[in-house]
């Protein structure tokens, strides 16, 4: 939260389930409920990601998002609540776990918090750049050392590039592509693909490590229910290749990360051949990580083979 302040200069508010392991859904959606009501409070962040947010999705007041929107700030797990914000009429933000992006490492990434000051407070335009290194996990939480200390970093690829040469501006949706087939599975998407006409598709896996193989069974039952013709744009991230239980190599880690790219773009080609695909950029579970617009507006440029993105 100091470094939330040093960076932002906004006043942090703590809600009780925030350091309650094991809090109810209930009781987790009670806390959301209560920031989109306070008028004073003006963003709402997530503290770290999981893999139960859905049972929360329930519990949550539309009435109270709709009535004040605020922007929420979050990814992993928390592509859940991205998406009922989107449902719901209301921009949100991909990125920004607190635990994850401010409170470890001897300091808060660069474009981590240029993008952080931009969803809050600049509403400007950016392009999102390459820092230029990566790590797919820090240390260990319960290690001291992970409050000083970044994890294992290493060289960046560049980003990969498919489908035309042409300029693409749309408005975003997506998320951890793991997530995404449990909020198609429970039904919490409108029945029409065309929602999607023009827009840009926003694709990252989690820590989980998943085979490319079964990537591309997610991404190909996006193309079966018509979301990958309808945009016009998709951003792959650079997928961790690692985390805490399961160590690679650097040839190892290279390799996770080609089979993952290959997969995408082969997947996406086959469903919609127009839409221009990039590859590698950091937003999602790797570190440098950069927010992104969610509902909000994203360029992909496939000619200068650049990405802007508007905060506003």
């Amino acid at each position: 939260m100091t470094r939330l302040i040093e960076v932002t200069g906004l006043v942090p508010v703590e809600y009780p389930t925030t350091r309650r392991l094991n809090a109810s859904p209930r009781a987790r959606a009670a806390d959301f409920n209560a920031a989109l009501a306070d008028p004073e409070v003006r963003a709402v962040l997530a503290t770290s990601g999981g893999e139960d947010q859905i049972t929360i999705i329930q519990h949550l007041d539309a009435d109270l998002l709709r009535a004040d929107p605020k922007p929420f700030l979050g990814y992993s797990d928390n592509t859940n609540l991205l998406n009922w914000c989107w449902t719901n009429g209301v921009a949100a933000f991909h990125g920004g776990s607190t635990q994850v992006h401010l409170g470890p490492g001897p300091a808060v990434d660069a474009v981590h918090a240029l993008s952080l000051r931009a969803a809050l407070l600049e509403g400007v335009r950016l392009q999102v750049t390459e820092p230029g290194e990566s790590e797919d996990n820090g240390k260990d939480w319960q290690d001291p050392a992970a409050l000083h200390e970044y994890g294992e970093r290493e060289p960046t690829e560049p980003w990969v590039w498919a489908g035309p040469a042409r300029s693409v501006t749309g408005p975003t949706w997506g998320g951890c592509a793991e997530v995404l087939q449990w909020i198609l599975t429970a039904g919490r998407f409108p029945a029409d693909p065309d929602v999607l006409d023009g827009g840009v598709l926003l694709l990252e896996t989690s820590d989980e490590l998943i085979p490319a193989r079964e990537l591309g069974w997610i991404v190909r039952a996006l193309g079966e229910r018509g979301l990958l013709s309808a945009v016009d744009a998709v951003i792959a991230a650079r997928p961790p290749a690692t985390n805490l239980q399961t160590q690679r190599d650097a040839q190892e880690r290279a390799e996770h990360r080609q089979r993952q790219r290959d997969a995408v773009i082969d997947v996406i080609e086959r469903y919609n051949s127009d839409a221009v695909v990039v590859v590698g950029v950091p937003f999602g579970h790797t570190r440098p990580q950069w927010i992104l617009p969610y509902g909000g507006e994203i360029t992909l440029d496939g000619t200068s083979k650049s990405i802007w993105a508007d905060y506003s």
